[in-house]
């Protein structure tokens, strides 16, 4: 049988339907929104696997071609690997719904979303989290928190709910927050410097259009969700965790006081080994469990810490951030590089400047455009003085680059003030804490160092949360294991004008808006320490670009003229480039870019273009070349691709009989305009430009 309901959101309808597709995974729902459907099914294996210490879950989300009409380009015409919006939004779906499992859910769980219509208005990306959390509810998977999310936008003024993709260019703010009936789980977004009260209304906001969608999960629930399936569910052998945590206590106490990261680690690494072996004989198969039960008293104690004695790994209270330090033009041959280091936190960013064809192309179901400005960011296992093959950016690199991308997009100039294309990279070098708002900190002042003409600082802080019962504590730029054992990893990144980029995840059911809006006031605290920091390093742009960077001349021809400068098959612009040695882009409406590693090749370029482009004025005199010869007279070229009749009685002051005996083919010859008329036809002259003789050649 099938089941469906309806929901009105933002003026369109949102339906979800049962029972139609995919009746053999565990759960499945067809979800539609506008013209835009999404097929969201989730599946759990038969048998548990082995307790790997997270939720064996898995995200795919995947956008079909044919989606929006279209055949995918390529030798395979296929849909090929994940593409960077795939990827994200795949982490986007997985993190809200992450949290709401049940930690002894040891079964291997996938979501697969299929985008199979757009209707290039609505991101299906909301889709997929909506279709998963009513996925999972109406299966046998033991997941009991429906959740719904929404995107949210203002426009003049308006919270808009699921803007288009038409709308959101002019909308100050992108915000994508998941959340259940009691509390917000997710938050995503960007926003054009928005304030921090902003900020709270557009999340108030989204959290009553996410309670409009929650009934109608909870309705196809009730007619035709699955028994949900039983599963194990570890005993506590209170023995053997009382002798864990007898063991492991004193020496963690004394292991938390080393302030040092790595020192810490390596006397926690110690701790474990010292209960193992004390407990092996005892306990010759429960290594996992032993492991697990010296986790939970790690976990205790430092959230004990935190709590109770007011006292955080490293010292710092609870609002502090950690000591920074900014160096600029730390590579001699770069276009702008920074090195930000914050505690254990270090990101060298660096930036490229290009020229038009280093734009990147992207695609998707909303059609293609041209990206000139990325951020890419690199995540190497040494950071973390680890062993490891990087094998290309993974999912958390792509997003970790995508959020700070964000996080500066809005200081970024526009191109016609500065035509550049620009490319930022952040390479971790040392981590503990968030690399990704490190990255901000160091893209920003890498840009400043580039001559990038921005007007301010961007920075980020992450903030962490510690939540026992109704007592919460807020920290400031947190350390991985305040991260890790902590209830929430908030990063928030803006410059001293508002808020430019956002993200929220956390590890229990949900967090209040008064704890949300805590963090962010305690937030704005830390970001002013940090710009304060920056600006006392850089606190504007270097007044010029870099030597080595590319230089660039920006004017428009007519269009009309863009044939002439491509020529046949791209002859004539091809010459030029070679000759000048630059690159030359030219876009539909005329407008020119010419890069060179010189000026004086630019300017050559330039000249060349103009030569190509400019129209016949009468009066001036050009050096031309003889073209042709008729009995009438010459065609003469005067300029690139333009000729000029040079009548036969206007060749010499005296008559003429014959062309050939004045002019020769490829002869180089001085004429003025005489009359261009309107179709564009030339009449040239030669004898103004001759001294009048004193004798005709009939007297001679």
């Amino acid at each position: 049988m099938k089941f469906r309901q309806e929901v009105n959101v933002g003026g369109r309808q949102l339906s979800l339907e049962t029972g139609k597709v995919a009746r053999q995974a565990s759960g499945s729902i067809w979800i539609q929104y506008g013209d835009t459907v999404a097929l969201v099914a989730v599946t759990a294996s038969n048998k548990p696997s082995e307790n790997r210490g997270f939720v064996p879950l898995t995200v795919d989300y995947r956008e079909k071609a044919y989606a929006a009409g279209r055949i995918p380009g390529g030798f395979f015409k296929r849909e090929g690997r994940p593409t960077e919006k795939e990827t994200l939004s795949a982490r986007l779906i997985d993190r809200p719904i992450r949290s709401l499992f049940n930690k002894d859910f040891k079964y291997e769980t996938m979501v697969s979303v299929l985008v199979l219509s757009s209707d290039q208005e609505n991101d299906s990306d909301v889709l997929g989290i909506i279709g998963a959390s009513a996925a999972m509810s109406v299966s046998d998977i033991p997941y009991d928190t429906p959740i719904a999310a929404v995107r949210v936008g203002k426009i003049n003024g308006e919270y808009i709910v699921n803007p288009t993709f038409q709308q959101l260019p002019e909308s100050s703010l992108e915000i994508v927050v998941a959340a259940s009936k009691d509390s917000i789980v997710m938050v995503e977004g960007q926003a054009k410097e928005i304030s921090e009260i902003e900020l709270i209304e557009a999340l108030k906001f989204a959290h009553d259009q996410c309670r409009l969608i929650i009934p109608a999960i909870e309705e196809l629930q009730k007619q035709a969700g699955k028994v949900k399936r039983e599963f194990i569910i570890e005993d506590v052998d209170e023995e053997l965790q009382n002798k864990v945590s007898e063991i492991a206590k004193p020496i963690l106490l004394d292991a938390i006081k080393e302030t040092e990261k790595l020192s810490r680690q390596e006397k926690i690494r110690n701790a474990i080994k010292s209960v193992m072996e004390s407990l092996a004989d005892e306990y010759p198969d429960s290594e996992q469990e032993i492991k697990n039960y010296f986790g939970e008293v790690e976990k205790n104690i430092i959230r004990d810490l935190i709590i109770n004695d007011k006292r955080r790994l490293d010292n710092r209270g609870y609002k502090d951030v950690r000591e920074i330090t900014c160096d600029i033009s730390v590579l001699p041959r770069t276009h702008g590089s920074a090195l930000f280091t914050r505690g254990e936190t270090q990101s060298l960013a660096v930036v490229t400047l290009g020229t038009k064809i280093d734009e990147q192309k992207v695609e998707g179901l909303d059609g293609s455009s041209m990206q000139s400005y990325m951020l890419h960011y690199n995540f190497p296992p040494f950071s973390v003085g680890e062993v490891g093959f990087p094998r290309g950016p993974n999912r958390r690199e792509i997003g970790h680059g995508k959020l700070a991308e964000k996080a500066i997009q809005y200081i970024i100039p526009d191109e016609e003030e500065f035509p550049y294309t620009i490319r930022i990279v952040s390479d971790i070098f040392e981590s503990n804490g968030s690399s990704s708002m490190a990255t901000v900190c160091a893209g920003s002042l890498a840009l400043m160092d580039a001559g990038v003409p921005v007007k301010k600082q961007t920075a980020g802080i992450a903030m962490g949360l510690i939540k026992e019962e109704d007592n919460f504590i807020i920290l400031s730029d947190i350390l991985g294991d305040e991260d890790h054992l902590g209830d929430m990893d908030f990063k928030i990144a803006g410059s001293a004008d508002g808020i430019t980029s956002i993200q929220m995840d956390i590890k229990v059911k949900g967090i209040s808006i008064d704890i949300m809006e805590k963090a962010v006031s305690q937030a704005g605290e830390g970001l002013s320490t940090i710009l304060g920091k920056m600006n006392e390093t850089i606190d504007k742009s270097k007044p010029n670009i870099s030597p080595y960077a590319p230089k660039i001349i920006i004017f428009k021809i007519d269009p009309a003229d863009i044939g002439s400068i491509i020529g046949p098959g791209g002859k004539i612009i091809r010459e030029i480039q070679e000759r000048t040695g630059s690159t030359i882009s030219v876009e539909n409406d005329g407008t020119v870019f010419i890069s060179a590693v010189n000026e004086e090749d630019g300017n050559a370029a330039k000249r060349a273009i103009d030569r190509l482009v400019e129209t016949a004025e009468v009066g001036k005199i050009y050096e031309g070349t003889v073209k042709k010869i008729t009995t009438f007279g010459a065609f003469v070229e005067i300029l690139p691709g333009k000729d000029g009749l040079l009548h036969i009685s206007e060749i010499e002051n005296y008559r003429v009989a014959k062309v050939e005996d004045i002019l020769k083919l490829g002869q180089k010859v001085n004429v003025k305009v005489l009359k261009v008329d309107p179709s564009g036809k030339i009449d040239l002259t030669r004898k103004q430009l001759l001294k009048k003789e004193q004798t005709t050649k009939e007297n001679i």
